[in-house]
């Protein structure tokens, strides 16, 4: 009996908080959904494709900033190459030499 008590004295002091921050009231929920975040043109990669002696050449821009380079070949696999740290190095993003993890760098703000 003793050891019914102390569970039941338990529950309460354990279900106290849950109890005073409920008022009854249920919550009120958004007259409309929020607002997508408008999509324009700067937000879509511009692809620029050119020939040169057999070969496809595609470059990758955002922003302005040239950040993949994708190239196919007359014969031959096609490659692709990356500036993985913003500074015009391109390394190929696959294959021997490559990082072995290709995470999605997104630019948040500019300063």
């Amino acid at each position: 009996m003793r050891c019914l008590r102390f569970f039941l004295v338990l529950l309460i002091v354990a279900a106290a908080p849950a109890w005073a921050q409920t008022d009854g009231a249920p919550e009120a929920s958004p007259e409309r959904p929020p607002a997508l975040m408008p999509l324009d043109d700067s937000m879509e990669p511009q692809v620029i494709i050119r020939q040169r002696e057999g070969e496809t050449i595609e470059e990758y821009r955002l922003n302005g900033r040239l950040y993949k380079i994708k190239v196919t070949p007359l014969r031959g696999e096609p490659y692709i190459l990356v500036d993985h740290r913003g500074d015009g190095s391109f390394v190929p993003a696959e294959g021997p030499g490559a990082p072995g993890l290709s995470v999605p760098q997104w630019v948040i703000g500019t300063f």
